[in-house]
């Protein structure tokens, strides 16, 4: 039964908003311009910040509608965390390779975000947190997201538990650091776009 709990979550993770908004407003396709990343970042590219922002929205949304279903109804089916945390990483595997957009999905900060914050909203908050103050004085979106990736399961094993959940939240650092690998060897080459500016040859 814990399965199912994690392949319905897929089944909305799977749901891209960066194609689906980027259609609805008559854009071109994120996965075709740009980083070709399905992301609100890409989207924004296009030059609609309201596709962009409705993008950032839907993917968060669908990680804490995962989340929060199986918070919702693990009990009355007889599971415990152990489905909540499946589901966790259903949501997230599904951004990352969506079903419906052949597996072509994006590096799921978003709905990353949308996880913790139905896992428990200060935990959200404080990953958040950490992710502004990295963004504010370095300025990269992606070194921002990588150590926000590597604090959120110590701050849920420093102050929630260290059970299952916090094995779920560790799963999904490392296939967001994972996702974020060619970011990684730009921000080592000098040549990673920072926030508001644009990439150095």
């Amino acid at each position: 039964m814990s399965l199912l709990f994690g392949l319905v979550a897929y089944l909305i993770g799977s749901v891209s908003f960066a194609v689906v908004v980027s259609k609805a407003f008559g854009l071109a396709d994120p996965r075709t311009y740009g980083s070709k990343n399905p992301g609100a970042t890409n989207v924004l590219r296009s030059g609609s910040k309201v596709a962009a922002a409705l993008t950032l929205l839907g993917d968060a949304l669908k990680g804490g509608v995962a989340v929060l279903l199986a918070q919702t109804f693990a009990s009355r089916f007889g599971v415990g965390e152990g489905a909540i945390a499946l589901a966790a990483i259903g949501a997230f595997l599904g951004h990352l390779y969506p079903l419906y957009h052949r597996f072509r999905g994006g590096k799921g900060v978003a709905t990353a975000l949308g996880i913790l914050l139905a896992v428990d909203p200060w935990l959200g908050l404080g990953t958040l947190a950490t992710w502004l103050i990295i963004a504010f004085f370095f300025r990269y979106s992606s070194l921002a997201a990588l150590v926000s990736a590597v604090f959120a399961p110590f701050y849920h094993a420093s102050f929630w538990d260290r059970g299952v959940m916090t094995l779920a939240i560790g799963a999904m650092s490392l296939l967001l650091v994972w996702r974020h690998r060619a970011n990684i060897g730009k921000l080592l080459a000098g040549t990673e776009a920072r926030l508001g500016g644009k990439a150095r040859p």
